[in-house]
């Protein structure tokens, strides 16, 4: 018999060993943020299929370890190469001229064809898959 408790906690392990909220979990294994909620909070015990869709979503986790607490545990991977998409370019970049970064009196404030434009509202995304909107 599975351990409500002990198994919620595994299931936060994961979580933060891959850094995601209970929502970008949920949305990983393919259930409803509600599921993850239930159960994380003792309400709800998981279910077959919902073990099921965690071992598929997340191959290095040991179904022993999930349901019973012993043997290895995740463990992510430190050479693991991710795409960072601001790190990394698609296409060859020339070489840039540092020179002409560093001088201030190069830099002008223009409007392209005279148009005066207004921010409206500015997204921030973090990296725990979170936003922020800030709008004037």
């Amino acid at each position: 018999m599975i351990n409500s408790t002990e198994f919620a906690q595994r299931l936060q392990k994961i979580m933060e060993l891959y850094q995601l909220t209970a929502s970008a979990f949920a949305e990983s294994v393919g259930v409803q943020r509600s599921a993850i909620s239930h159960i994380l909070s003792g309400r709800n015990k998981p279910s077959l299929d919902f073990v099921l869709k965690i071992l598929e979503a997340y191959p290095d986790v040991e179904l022993y370890w999930l349901l019973n607490g012993k043997g290895p545990g995740p463990v992510k991977e430190s050479n693991e190469e991710t795409a960072d998409l601001f790190n990394s370019s698609t296409t060859p970049q020339p070489p840039v001229n540092k020179e002409s970064y560093d001088s201030e009196d190069k830099i002008t404030h223009s409007t392209p064809n005279g148009n005066s434009r207004k921010i409206l509202k500015v997204v921030v995304f973090y990296d725990d898959h979170t936003f922020e909107e800030i709008s004037k």
